[in-house]
């Protein structure tokens, strides 16, 4: 069990966010230089790698084959996935994108929102966006399942280590307000409240995507492919930014819901 293991949650988090602000910030800068345009996603990539790298490194340090293995087994194994839990959880935030899109046409928003998009809303340099989505779904979860949220959870309830993980999430996404082209900074540039939103909505969807890992026994994959399905929904329909906010405060309805019905889970502090 991971009771039984050692973290390091402060050493991880902090060598995390710096180490991705660096490479992110040299990107950025890149970013806004024509020379280097062309080039800038060569930092990225391996800022999007860091929580995965830097879990792999401290589990390998800790010299635990129980530890090693059990990583392992939650990255790979198809036996922690409850399909049909899997499934239910996974209709979660296409269902938050057509309440929220409801409401806004209810409200007197462009029943257009409803078309799809036909286009991402953001460019990713030479590789495709929808394998950057892929990779930021493995390369993300590997690392905070693996290693992060774990090493958030002793001493604390689930619910405060999922608040908890769900804040450090979202400042590791700041670096990306000022990279060029990126879905962050196009957002920030429209109106420095939906950037807001972005962060609050990531701090919600934390506490969500840490239920999902745990109701399919941990499994690393599970929160992989629920995060992929997270980013695509965002992008497969026109939502309007301010339709955005709307599906922040349904998905926030949505985690009020969930922690009531599994309030024994959410409250239970790991010793």
């Amino acid at each position: 069990m991971s009771s039984a293991f050692r973290y390091h949650p402060k050493f991880y988090f902090f060598t995390v966010l710096v180490t991705t602000t660096v490479l992110w910030s040299v990107g950025g800068y890149m970013s806004f230089q024509p020379e280097w345009h062309a080039f800038y996603m060569v930092p990225m990539l391996p800022g999007l790698m860091m929580p995965a790298i830097i879990a792999a490194l401290l589990i390998w340090r800790q010299r635990d084959p129980a530890m090693a293995k059990d990583f392992v087994r939650r990255c790979f194994s198809l036996r922690l996935i409850n399909p049909g839990v899997l499934f239910g959880t996974l209709l979660l935030m296409p269902l938050s994108v057509l309440i929220a899109i409801t409401l806004s046409v209810l409200a007197g928003g462009s029943p257009d929102q409803f078309q799809f998009s036909g286009a991402f809303s953001f460019s990713t340099g030479f590789i495709p966006v929808l394998a950057l989505l892929w990779l930021a779904a493995i390369f993300e979860e590997v690392g905070w399942r693996g290693y992060g949220f774990e090493s958030l959870e002793k001493g604390r309830t689930f619910l405060a280590a999922s608040i908890m993980f769900g804040v450090f999430w979202s400042l590791w996404h700041l670096p990306l307000l000022w990279v060029n082209d990126s879905y962050q900074y196009e957002i920030f540039q429209k109106n420095p409240w939906f950037a807001v939103n972005f962060f609050v909505g990531t701090v919600i969807l934390g506490v969500i995507i840490s239920w999902v890992c745990h109701i399919n026994r941990r499994s690393i994959l599970a929160a992989v492919i629920f995060h992929f399905v997270i980013n695509i929904s965002q992008e497969m329909l026109s939502m309007t930014q301010a339709t955005k906010s709307i599906q922040t405060l349904v998905l926030l309805v949505f985690v009020v819901i969930i922690v009531l019905l599994q309030r024994p889970l959410f409250l239970r502090r790991k010793e």
